[in-house]
Protein backbone atom coordinates (compact mmCIF):
# COMPACT_ATOMS: atom_id res chain seq x y z
CA UNK A 1 0.00 0.00 0.00
CA UNK A 2 1.09 3.58 -1.03
CA UNK A 3 2.47 5.69 2.16
CA UNK A 4 0.25 8.32 1.42
CA UNK A 5 -2.59 6.08 1.01
CA UNK A 6 -1.76 4.47 4.52
CA UNK A 7 -1.79 7.52 6.12
CA UNK A 8 -4.92 9.11 4.61
CA UNK A 9 -6.62 5.79 5.60
CA UNK A 10 -5.22 6.24 9.11
CA UNK A 11 -6.77 9.72 9.36
CA UNK A 12 -9.90 8.99 7.97
CA UNK A 13 -10.25 5.88 10.81
CA UNK A 14 -9.43 8.12 13.60
CA UNK A 15 -11.80 11.34 12.34
CA UNK A 16 -14.54 8.56 12.35
CA UNK A 17 -13.61 7.89 15.53
CA UNK A 18 -13.95 10.66 17.13
CA UNK A 19 -16.80 11.94 15.44
CA UNK A 20 -18.27 8.66 17.21
CA UNK A 21 -17.41 9.20 20.50
CA UNK A 22 -19.40 11.03 23.38
CA UNK A 23 -18.09 13.63 25.31
CA UNK A 24 -18.10 13.33 28.94
CA UNK A 25 -18.79 17.07 29.13
CA UNK A 26 -21.89 18.01 31.06
CA UNK A 27 -24.38 19.02 28.69
CA UNK A 28 -26.97 21.54 29.97
CA UNK A 29 -29.80 22.72 28.64
CA UNK A 30 -32.40 25.48 30.34
CA UNK A 31 -35.95 26.02 30.31
CA UNK A 32 -37.07 29.52 32.20
CA UNK A 33 -40.48 31.07 32.17
CA UNK A 34 -40.48 34.46 33.86
CA UNK A 35 -44.34 34.26 33.98
CA UNK A 36 -44.04 31.05 36.12
CA UNK A 37 -40.74 32.43 37.80
CA UNK A 38 -39.01 29.32 37.21
CA UNK A 39 -35.57 28.08 35.88
CA UNK A 40 -34.96 24.17 35.24
CA UNK A 41 -32.37 23.21 34.10
CA UNK A 42 -31.13 19.18 33.43
CA UNK A 43 -27.45 18.38 32.89
CA UNK A 44 -26.95 15.31 31.03
CA UNK A 45 -23.50 13.67 30.93
CA UNK A 46 -22.50 10.89 29.13
CA UNK A 47 -21.24 7.79 31.11
CA UNK A 48 -19.47 5.78 28.11
CA UNK A 49 -17.64 6.75 25.59
CA UNK A 50 -19.14 4.37 22.41
CA UNK A 51 -22.78 3.61 23.57
CA UNK A 52 -25.99 6.47 24.48
CA UNK A 53 -25.63 6.16 28.46
CA UNK A 54 -25.70 8.98 30.42
CA UNK A 55 -26.62 10.66 33.89
CA UNK A 56 -29.17 13.11 34.37
CA UNK A 57 -29.10 15.70 36.95
CA UNK A 58 -32.37 17.94 37.47
CA UNK A 59 -31.74 21.45 39.16
CA UNK A 60 -34.80 23.31 39.60
CA UNK A 61 -34.46 27.37 40.49
CA UNK A 62 -38.18 29.83 41.58
CA UNK A 63 -38.14 33.51 41.99
CA UNK A 64 -39.02 32.82 45.74
CA UNK A 65 -35.06 31.70 46.66
CA UNK A 66 -35.76 28.13 46.14
CA UNK A 67 -33.22 26.05 44.63
CA UNK A 68 -33.47 22.51 44.47
CA UNK A 69 -31.68 19.53 42.39
CA UNK A 70 -32.26 15.89 42.13
CA UNK A 71 -30.50 13.17 40.15
CA UNK A 72 -32.74 11.81 37.62
CA UNK A 73 -32.94 7.71 36.31
CA UNK A 74 -29.95 7.67 34.30
CA UNK A 75 -30.31 7.27 30.51
CA UNK A 76 -29.13 3.37 29.69
CA UNK A 77 -30.32 3.47 25.86
CA UNK A 78 -32.65 6.65 24.11
CA UNK A 79 -33.99 7.48 27.56
CA UNK A 80 -33.50 10.76 28.15
CA UNK A 81 -36.47 12.67 27.59
CA UNK A 82 -37.77 14.00 30.30
CA UNK A 83 -41.25 15.93 29.64
CA UNK A 84 -42.31 19.40 31.90
CA UNK A 85 -45.59 20.24 32.91
CA UNK A 86 -47.36 22.64 35.39
CA UNK A 87 -49.91 21.05 37.39
CA UNK A 88 -53.55 21.99 38.40
CA UNK A 89 -52.23 22.81 42.55
CA UNK A 90 -48.64 24.98 41.04
CA UNK A 91 -46.59 21.56 41.40
CA UNK A 92 -43.73 21.07 38.77
CA UNK A 93 -43.72 17.76 37.18
CA UNK A 94 -40.76 16.11 35.21
CA UNK A 95 -42.07 13.21 33.44
CA UNK A 96 -39.80 10.59 32.37
CA UNK A 97 -40.08 6.77 31.01
CA UNK A 98 -38.95 5.46 33.95
CA UNK A 99 -39.55 7.90 36.58
CA UNK A 100 -41.52 11.12 37.62
CA UNK A 101 -40.22 14.09 39.83
CA UNK A 102 -42.38 16.81 41.55
CA UNK A 103 -41.88 19.93 42.83
CA UNK A 104 -44.31 21.19 44.97
CA UNK A 105 -45.36 25.11 44.94
CA UNK A 106 -45.53 24.90 48.74
CA UNK A 107 -42.13 23.27 49.31
CA UNK A 108 -38.60 23.18 48.24
CA UNK A 109 -37.59 19.47 47.39
CA UNK A 110 -38.00 17.64 44.88
CA UNK A 111 -39.89 14.46 45.24
CA UNK A 112 -39.95 10.91 43.56
CA UNK A 113 -43.30 9.76 42.85
CA UNK A 114 -45.13 7.24 41.63
CA UNK A 115 -46.90 7.17 38.26
CA UNK A 116 -49.86 6.84 39.69
CA UNK A 117 -49.29 9.56 42.11
CA UNK A 118 -48.81 12.22 39.62
CA UNK A 119 -51.77 15.14 39.13
CA UNK A 120 -53.81 14.01 36.08
CA UNK A 121 -54.66 17.55 35.41
CA UNK A 122 -51.13 19.22 34.06
CA UNK A 123 -50.42 21.99 31.31
CA UNK A 124 -47.11 20.56 29.32
CA UNK A 125 -44.91 23.25 28.97
CA UNK A 126 -42.52 21.11 26.57
CA UNK A 127 -39.40 18.63 27.03
CA UNK A 128 -35.56 18.26 27.29
CA UNK A 129 -34.80 15.95 24.47
CA UNK A 130 -32.43 16.11 21.87
CA UNK A 131 -32.98 17.84 18.65
CA UNK A 132 -32.77 17.04 14.80
CA UNK A 133 -29.22 17.56 15.24
CA UNK A 134 -28.81 15.42 17.98
CA UNK A 135 -28.30 18.09 20.27
CA UNK A 136 -29.17 18.12 24.13
CA UNK A 137 -32.04 20.87 24.83
CA UNK A 138 -35.67 22.15 25.70
CA UNK A 139 -38.08 22.16 23.41
CA UNK A 140 -41.39 23.92 24.36
CA UNK A 141 -44.81 23.02 22.74
CA UNK A 142 -44.35 25.33 19.86
CA UNK A 143 -41.71 23.84 18.08
CA UNK A 144 -43.05 19.97 19.23
CA UNK A 145 -45.94 18.99 20.91
CA UNK A 146 -46.42 16.52 23.64
CA UNK A 147 -45.31 13.08 23.46
CA UNK A 148 -46.60 10.58 26.31
CA UNK A 149 -44.35 7.82 27.04
CA UNK A 150 -45.69 4.50 26.83
CA UNK A 151 -46.40 2.70 30.00
CA UNK A 152 -46.77 -0.66 30.01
Amino acid sequence: MNPSWRRHLILLSVSMLSGACNSDAPEPATMESPSLGVRVTVVRTATEPFRARYNLRLRVERRDGCVASSDLFPDTGMASRRNVYLTRSGALSIIGQFDARVLPKETCTIHLVEFQHVEKEQTFLGAFDTDGRRQWRFIPPELRPEQSFDKR
